[in-house]
């Protein structure tokens, strides 16, 4: 047969050699619990290194990298070794503020004193009540606001007494009803009554009407004194009050003031609770209407004293490292929490709640960014807080208008941290070109390696790797056999035979699942056929799909022929991804060709069901089209490709190779294999270029050529530069060691072309010449006749079929 040679089998799986390991168990091998940068993470280690040690502003960290790669237990390992270096942020509180209760104050305390603080007011508090009504309940204070408010009683009673007797002796008698106070006339000393006052001459009852008016002046003026007499009362009563009262509070504050002296803000809370005490009296006795309507916790008429502890470090080593897995607006910035009481929304500044911001101030704070994008305002309320330094808890700005309820407006925390967002590249590149804060405040990026080499060294490294992700996990230990299944499995993942996969939760997974059925057995240990049943398990699990694929063609309802030869025809291969998965089956190309004006219809294109590259890949085909076979004349050829029995969308150009040999052999009417599939795409130049997904390809096509029975003529023709990526399944393997299954490596089109259709591809002599039934030369006369046929009249198109005819006999004999 024309062509390259299939590959042979060694080529077709690298095997790691279960004797490279000395031990029998892993149970025998060290672990490697910080194998990152040894396993290919060196760089994105640097980077987040450097970022911690930056303390210029907005050196945040995104780390970038695919999922299950270990980003996070990465990234966590070195924040807590960084943060162990760091000194313990202080604790942060609020206070009421007795100037504006609206706005309470921030108080900022050494690391573990807030909670003592918090338990040192609650005790205050508690022992305030008694104190307060012991000292004004005492008798000398009792004695003392009971002489001052009989003297104020017989002061008033006197002035009235007075005011009487200097009416009466006017001729006016001074009496108090139940109306108030009036004046009357005299005789003999005794009220005059109505009517005689009546029968008195008009003169006399107007000099009586005019006394009493004066009378009544004088009256409404001593009345007047009355309040600022009672007023001097109650100054009387609250100095006594505070006489009273301070000696008791100074002696239950004096215990505190001593244990805070070195912290300035506590001292002038303790000063504004002493003056608020003061000013307040005897109100204390007893809760107000108000007090009662003023949410607290405790439900106590002093609950203004209590501390809110917003957040405690006392049990806190070194900086805080702070993984915000729900970064919601009000998760992150805090919030503010309201109350019904009696029908009305309130709050109070012990509802203020703490946000990661403040939880993670002075340390590190990990964010999921995929999991902030989908919360409404908060990736905007995160570059707020990082923009300005503070933490101001606050509705969102597009949000503040939307509720007319009253809130509280706390004092901004201060907003001192570093902050790692961890997400996928796309993300990352996402915000790099469309938000312009975003490279202002994360300036360093922290890309993960999908994989690293494989060489003899790692395979070691990864097997320790490997045996800390199996403890850590507690599974049971895996013996080298196992270990040596695994590293093969890390390369197939990879998609490459020198390439070990870092996406090291679904190597976990698997040893999870072996650990499964080991335990099933009672093994002592995890074998090698454990791994083999755990693979073999997940992939009949998630067989439904390409076994309907499959069974479609057995019953002939997808038509794929594995058997005889046609023009036009070839079997090209696809890849299918779902839910992680991914699986390879057949699928038909067919191509026509005819004279017309030198365009090649994408039919796919046309009815919308091809991609860009798909689209692309084509255009690439007829370029070469042109380039090699029409360099002197017009292209004069109308081709269709189509993916039959195809309806859903077509992407990639790894078909382009399968979809130029079909059109090839459309031209030229060469048959075409139909035991062979082809992958892989082609450049203007006909060379061959490496594709995705080549072993799910293969393995595809073996699948359905073991259903149907191999024969041994029957395999795949794959990119030589995909070699370095095959890592099929051993029964492969084994067909292809037994000679009953085949892969050809393929560099151009030409080679490929030689073995679909076993001719010679035939390459010009010195003067340009093709040799004849060669297939360069049956697709360059094809294109000739197709070129001479569109610029010929009628009867020179009626020659040219005669000629053709002729030559096909001859041709035809001489075979």
């Amino acid at each position: 047969m024309a062509g390259p040679s299939a590959l042979p089998d060694h080529r077709l799986r690298t095997i790691c050699d279960p004797a490279a390991f000395a031990f029998d168990t892993t149970d025998q091998l060290t672990g490697l619990p910080d194998a990152t940068v040894s396993l290919g993470q060196g760089r994105a280690e640097e980077a987040l290194r450097f970022a911690l040690a930056m303390q210029q502003p907005g050196y945040h960290v995104f780390v970038l990298g695919a999922h299950g790669s270990g980003r996070h237990a990465i990234v966590n390992r070195l924040l807590k070794e960084h943060a162990a270096t760091r000194a313990v942020p202080p604790d942060l509180c609020y206070l009421h503020n007795f100037d504006d209760p609206q706005r309470p104050r921030l108080l900022t305390v050494p690391a573990g004193r807030g909670s003592a603080l918090r338990s040192d007011m609650q005790t205050l508090i508690r022992e305030l009540g008694p104190a307060i009504d012991d000292a004004l309940d005492s008798e000398t204070h009792s004695s003392r606001v009971t002489a001052l408010q009989e003297a104020h009683k017989a002061r008033e009673e006197g002035a009235l007494r007075e005011l009487g007797e200097q009416c009466h002796a006017d001729g006016l008698a001074f009496l108090r009803t139940a109306e108030g106070f009036v004046f009357a006339p005299t005789v003999d000393g005794e009220p005059m009554t109505p009517e005689l006052f009546e029968a008195q001459p008009k003169d006399a009852q107007a000099a009586v009407e005019k006394k009493v008016g004066d009378w009544s002046d004088r009256l409404a003026d001593l009345l007047d004194e009355f309040p600022s007499w009672r007023q001097e009362l109650r100054d009387a009563i609250d100095r006594a009050e505070r006489e009273v009262l301070g000696p008791a509070v100074a002696l239950l504050l004096r215990p505190l003031r001593e244990k805070y002296a070195d912290l300035p803000q506590v001292l002038e809370f303790f000063d504004a609770i002493r003056k608020d005490l003061l000013d307040s009296g005897a109100n204390w006795i007893s809760p107000g209407e108000e007090e009662e309507d003023t949410p607290a916790e405790d439900g106590s008429r002093f609950h203004r004293y209590q501390i809110k502890l917003l957040v405690d470090h006392a049990a806190t080593e070194g900086a805080p490292v702070v993984h915000e897995t729900n970064a919601g607006f009000g998760n992150l910035i805090g919030r503010i929490e309201h109350v019904t009481q009696m029908g009305n929304v309130v709050t109070h500044y012990n509802l203020i709640r703490a946000g990661a911001l403040h939880r993670a101030s002075g340390g590190y704070l990990i964010l999921d960014a995929d999991r902030m994008f989908a919360q409404p305002y908060a990736w905007e309320g995160l570059k707020r807080a990082l923009r300005s330094g503070e933490i101001r808890i606050e509705p969102p700005a597009e949000a503040q208008s939307w509720s007319g309820t009253l809130s509280l407006e706390p004092e901004p925390a201060p907003c001192a941290l570093k902050v790692v967002m961890i997400g996928d590249r796309e993300t990352f590149y996402l915000l790099t070109d469309h938000d312009p804060e975003f490279a202002e405040l994360f300036k360093v990026a922290a890309d993960f390696d999908d994989d690293l080499p494989r060489t003899p060294d790692n395979e070691q490294r990864y097997a320790r790797l490997l045996t800390t992700l199996a403890r850590n996990a507690q599974l049971l230990p895996l013996d080298r056999g196992a270990m040596a299944r695994l590293v093969e499995e890390g390369a197939r993942l990879a998609e490459a035979a020198d390439r070990l996969t870092l996406h090291t939760r679904l190597l976990s997974d698997i040893m999870r699942e072996a650990d499964h059925f080991a335990r099933g057995e009672a093994a002592p240990a995890i074998g090698r056929a454990h791994i083999d049943t755990a693979l073999a398990a997940s992939a009949r699990r998630m067989a439904r799909y390409p076994e309907q694929v499959r069974q479609s063609i057995l019953e002939g309802t997808t038509l794929i022929s594995t058997t005889g030869e046609r023009a036009g025809q070839v079997n090209g291969l696809v890849v299918v991804s779902l839910a992680g998965q991914h699986f390879g089956h057949p699928v038909r190309i067919t191509a026509t060709a005819r004279v017309g004006e030198g365009d090649v219809v994408d039919i796919e294109r046309e009815t919308d069901l091809g991609g860009a590259i798909h689209s692309k890949g084509v255009l690439i085909l007829t370029a070469f089209l042109a380039a090699r076979y029409a360099r002197h004349q017009p292209l004069s050829l109308t081709a269709s490709l189509v993916f039959e029995q195809s309806y859903a969308p077509v992407e990639g150009d790894s078909a382009s190779l399968g979809e130029l040999c079909a059109l090839l052999s459309s031209l030229a009417q060469m048959p075409i294999r139909q035991n062979l599939a082809v992958t892989g795409s082609v450049n203007q130049f006909g060379e061959v270029q490496a594709i995705g997904g080549v072993n799910e390809k293969i393995e595809g096509y073996f699948d359905l050529c073991l259903a149907q029975g191999l024969t041994g003529t029957q395999g795949v023709v794959i990119p030589t530069p995909n070699v370095r990526h095959l890592m099929l399944r051993d029964d492969v393997v084994a067909a292809a060691r037994e000679g009953r299954f085949h892969v050809y490596a393929v560099s151009t089109v030409d080679q490929a072309m030689e073995i679909l259709t076993g001719l010679a591809a035939g390459a010009p002599d010195a003067k340009g010449a093709m040799p004849h039934n060669s297939i360069n030369y049956k697709v360059a006369a094809a294109l000739a006749d197709m070129a001479a046929r569109r610029h010929a009249s009628p009867d020179e198109n009626s020659r040219i079929s005669r000629n053709r005819g002729r030559g096909v006999a001859r041709q035809r004999d001489s075979e």
